[in-house]
């Protein structure tokens, strides 16, 4: 075998080798990706059963808010002895408490909400950074598959200098630089 054939036999290794990684990239890649997909998905259906938790909360404070108006508008019409009045300002100050109750509860579960939608969006925008990286590396490993077929060297060198794309795509879903 000549020194040429070596070393065109030296360079379709390292070819071979770097496809591999390319490979195994892609693979962890796509795990990553499917991670945060996921994640996305049960953040959406997290966040939406707060917003009816919170609908549910906001039906019963109302309810209490009618019932309470209901019986001083009552009140006002019947001119009630001061013994019903007694029971009657009980009742509305127990529904003033769970009026007031409610609206706390509202707050807490908007909060909860809001939080969930914002980890909703880092996992979208996570899942999304992956999905680019994946694009960037099939394109790497594609290229190397042609070069392989082809010999050709620039081909490879090519698909390298693609991989970079998702170097910068798999480093930006940990840290949300860009």
């Amino acid at each position: 075998m000549s020194k040429t054939d070596e070393k065109k036999e030296k360079w379709v290794t390292w070819l071979a080798l770097t496809t591999a990684v390319l490979a195994v990239l892609a693979a962890i890649t796509t795990m990553y990706m499917g991670k945060f997909s996921t994640r996305t998905i049960l953040m959406q259906a997290q966040e939406t059963d707060q917003w009816a938790y919170f609908q549910a909360k906001s039906i019963k404070g109302h309810t209490y808010e009618i019932q309470h108006q209901k019986i001083e508008l009552e009140m006002l019409q019947n001119k009630p002895s001061p013994a019903a009045r007694e029971k009657i300002d009980k009742v509305l100050a127990k529904y003033a408490a769970n009026i007031k109750r409610y609206e706390q509860e509202k707050d807490e579960i908007k909060a909860k909400a809001e939080e969930l939608a914002r980890e909703k969006q880092i996992a979208q925008e996570r899942s999304s950074n992956f999905s680019y990286s994946l694009i960037f590396l099939q394109i790497a490993i594609v290229l190397s598959s042609i070069a392989a077929i082809t010999k050709r060297r620039p081909l490879w060198y090519l698909g390298l200098f693609v991989s970079a794309g998702w170097i910068f795509y798999f480093l930006n879903a940990f840290y949300l630089f860009y």
